[in-house]
C-alpha cells in the first residue's frame, strides 16, 4: 500500500460555506438579483430583519457558541418570532417590525461581546459587515429611545 503525502505545491480548496448555504442563501441572492442596479438597498433593508433572525439561527446551532451566549440567541430569535410585542405588527404595520429589529440586534450585539467576532462575520447571511450594521442599528435606536426619555422627564435636548 502506497500512501503519498501532499506537497507543499498541491493545491487544496475548501469552501467553508458550502455547507452553510441554505435555502435562504439562494432565496436572498434570487431577490436581490432581481433587476441589476435598481433598488437592491431597499431589498437589503427589507431582508435586515430576515438575516438578523437567520444569524441568531446559526449561531445557536453552532458548537462553538457557549450555551448562555445560544441561550441569548435563542431569547432574541423567540421575541422576534412571537406574536406579543411591545409595538405589534397588526396594530403599527412595519413600524412594528421595529422593536423586533431592535431586540435582535442587541442580541447579535451581546454575541459579539462573548465570542470571536470573526465567527459571527462567518455566519452573516447579509450585505456588508454584520458588526458595523449593528453597530449603526444601535445607535439609532440609543438616539430614538434617549430622545424618548428626555422628553418623558422634561429634559431638554443636548446639543
Amino acid at each position: 500500500m502506497r500512501v503519498t503525502t501532499p506537497t507543499p505545491t498541491d493545491r487544496i480548496e475548501i469552501d467553508l460555506r458550502a455547507r452553510e448555504k441554505s435555502v435562504y442563501d439562494r432565496l436572498r441572492a434570487r431577490v436581490i438579483s432581481r433587476e441589476p442596479g435598481g433598488g437592491a438597498g431597499v431589498r437589503d433593508l427589507l431582508l435586515f430583519l430576515p438575516d438578523m433572525i437567520v444569524l441568531l439561527l446559526r449561531l445557536a446551532r453552532d458548537p462553538r457558541v457557549p450555551v448562555g451566549v445560544k441561550a441569548v440567541a435563542m431569547l432574541g430569535i423567540g421575541y422576534s418570532l412571537s406574536p406579543i410585542d411591545l409595538l405589534p405588527e397588526f396594530l403599527f404595520g412595519p413600524i412594528g417590525f421595529l422593536d423586533d429589529l431592535l431586540i435582535a440586534a442587541a442580541a447579535v450585539s451581546y454575541i459579539v461581546n462573548h465570542v470571536h467576532p470573526d465567527l459571527v462575520r462567518s455566519h452573516w447571511p447579509g450585505p456588508g459587515d454584520v458588526l458595523d450594521v449593528v453597530k449603526r442599528v444601535l445607535a439609532y435606536s440609543e438616539g430614538l429611545v434617549g430622545k424618548a426619555l428626555r422628553r418623558l422627564l422634561g429634559l431638554r435636548e443636548q446639543s
